[in-house]
């Protein structure tokens, strides 16, 4: 028999026993799903905890749910953490977002590299973005979104013990899919006119391995994309 699952839901802190829902999550529950009293949901704090919650005072503002024992899902055992450029249509760099956090990546840089178009980054709306998309895919973590990092502060301060580099030169490159897997992985992926020659080397410089994802030329959001779909299904 088909089971529906409960209506899934972000709350940053939650806690247990009376809840107050905030106004975005009280409002879709009650207005657009017509839930009622006595009626079950479930909530997450994007932190591994899921909690299943009961309605015992609908209000379309505030509405207040009893919430049990959480049940905690760990984290893979494997970070990846993918650093791309910024695009100049905000709209792409939303989709690759979206479909990284549904692919399972643990954090997003957003990379400010000097072949970068210019580019208007709204924080709250691509952190917004991420929580959809663990709710749409029901997990129980969100990735960690960092603030726009410029190219050269990111390759002197990265401490994960596997770094690797795309780019488009013909420069020998390993294949992605040959990469021995690591603790914590940082794939840095380029603009739409690739990094420079000088931002390569000083990757190399400083222990990048340069990568191939592919026998053809990506857009920078694809090829986020492909290597978040590679490292993650490499674990």
């Amino acid at each position: 028999m088909f089971t529906m699952q409960l209506p899934f839901f972000y709350e940053q802190h939650i806690t247990q026993g009376n809840f107050t829902l905030s106004e975005e999550t009280s409002k879709h529950c009650i207005q657009v799903l017509r839930m009622q009293a006595g009626e079950q949901l479930q909530l997450t704090n994007g932190a591994g905890n899921l909690y299943t919650a009961t309605i015992i005072s609908a209000n379309k503002k505030a509405s207040i749910v009893q919430v049990g024992q959480p049940v905690f899902t760990q984290p893979s055992t494997q970070k990846i953490t993918i650093a791309i450029s910024l695009l100049k249509t905000a709209a792409r760099f939303e989709w690759f977002l979206e479909k990284a956090t549904e692919i399972g990546v643990s954090a997003i840089v957003p990379l400010n590299c000097k072949r970068t178009e210019k580019h208007h980054f709204r924080f709250d709306r691509m952190q917004n973005i991420l929580i959809s998309a663990m709710l749409q895919s029901r997990q129980t973590h969100l990735p960690v979104l960092q603030n726009v990092t410029n190219f050269d502060s990111l390759i002197s301060s990265a401490q994960q013990t596997k770094k690797l580099i795309a780019h488009c030169t013909d420069d020998k490159k390993n294949d992605i899919t040959t990469i021995k897997k690591e603790a914590e992985t940082l794939m840095l992926i380029g603009p739409e006119g690739d990094f420079t020659n000088e931002e390569i080397e000083l990757a190399l410089q400083n222990n990048f391995v340069p990568v191939s994802l592919g026998q053809t030329r990506l857009r920078t959001e694809t090829a986020g994309i492909v290597a978040a779909t590679l490292l993650v299904n490499n674990q």
